[in-house]
């Protein structure tokens, strides 16, 4: 009788070590909330390959940077700290310059041609991960950014010496051109940074101004749809190697399908997201002409910096881009 226990006791360890190692969880860094679109892209993203692969592959979502900043989780994605991680491509600027070069102001206007530098760029992205043992999953562009500020904007003039809020080395250089003062600061901390006199302005996306909740710390909102930044999803690749066939085809089957929904409903939320600004009280508005050149022309600029940062290279990719019917 003792055996026959021991034997079911051994069957009962086994069985469970076999499902254990059948079952694999991947832990996933990001740094916005729970409700941003993204988020829940990437949430509806971890469901789908959960229900592909049956529950054999998980992922714990790490949102709210509760687990890395932002500019933390690509190290820790390459490192194995995390396994996989969202990131603001063009926050890691100083990596490549094609990680930042959806972040140009007016180098792409709106989500066609931002698709368009996301084709182009995407083999060089797609080298540069594959250098640090990262594996690209997805990514996703916000909705064009705006700028906010706490009085009426007639010109970038009207920027010179205050304090704007920066989070990568673009906006720092953007503000920089206006005469503004750059101060580098975390979606998560934006509420607080205003409150607290460590900025005054900015530029981002209606979807981040509704996120933190921008009408409680400025008064006016200008959609000049400046640029379309990514998000990207990355994957450590000694992790995703070490997944069957059929895992690893799941995970990229869900990932090209969060993609295509992430861009369309990015694009979506644009104009919702715009006039909700507006029904908490701001004032939403074009800008002028001239304030519009200006900006403008701070983008040619800055265009002009990113290639001669990205050499040969970003040439090809600029000439092949303006060759396209925009």
């Amino acid at each position: 009788m003792k055996i026959r226990n021991l034997f079911s006791a051994t069957a009962a360890i086994l069985l469970f070590a076999t499902a254990s190692i059948a079952q694999t969880n991947i832990s996933i860094a990001t740094a916005y909330q729970d409700t941003n679109f993204h988020t829940q892209n990437v949430a509806q993203f971890a469901a789908d390959v959960e229900e592909m692969t049956n529950g054999e592959i998980t992922f714990t979502l790490h949102t709210g940077a509760s687990l890395l900043k932002m500019p933390e989780i690509m190290r820790g994605v390459q490192t194995g700290q995390v396994q996989a991680g969202e990131i603001l491509l063009s926050a890691y600027g100083q990596e490549s310059p094609f990680f930042e070069v959806d972040g140009i102001p007016f180098l792409s206007r709106g989500q066609r041609t931002a698709w368009q530098v996301y084709e182009l760029t995407l083999p060089f992205i797609e080298a540069r991960l594959e250098e640090k043992g990262i594996m690209p999953l997805f990514a996703v562009p916000w909705p064009g950014q705006g700028l906010y500020a706490q009085k009426a904007i007639n010109a970038t003039s009207d920027f010179e010496g205050v304090k704007f809020r920066a989070y990568n080395a673009l906006t720092a250089r953007f503000a920089e051109l206006m005469g503004a003062i750059p101060t580098t600061v975390q979606s998560a901390e934006v509420p607080q940074a205003f409150a607290t006199g460590v900025v005054s302005a900015m530029i981002t996306s209606a979807a981040t101004g509704n996120y933190t909740k921008a009408w409680d710390f400025t008064s006016h909102y200008y959609d000049v749809n400046a640029m379309n930044n990514k998000n990207m999803v990355i994957m450590n690749s000694d992790t995703f190697n070490g997944l069957s066939e059929e895992h690893q085809m799941a995970i990229l089957t869900a990932a090209a399908k969060a993609e295509t929904r992430g861009w369309i409903v990015s694009n979506d939320v644009q104009a919702e997201l715009t006039a909700n600004l507006s029904a908490n009280g701001m004032t939403v508005d074009s800008p002028n002409d001239d304030l519009l050149a200006q900006l403008q022309e701070i983008g040619a600029t800055m265009v002009q910096e990113w290639l001669e940062k990205a050499g040969e290279e970003g040439a090809a990719f600029y000439s092949t881009y303006q060759a396209l019917d925009q």
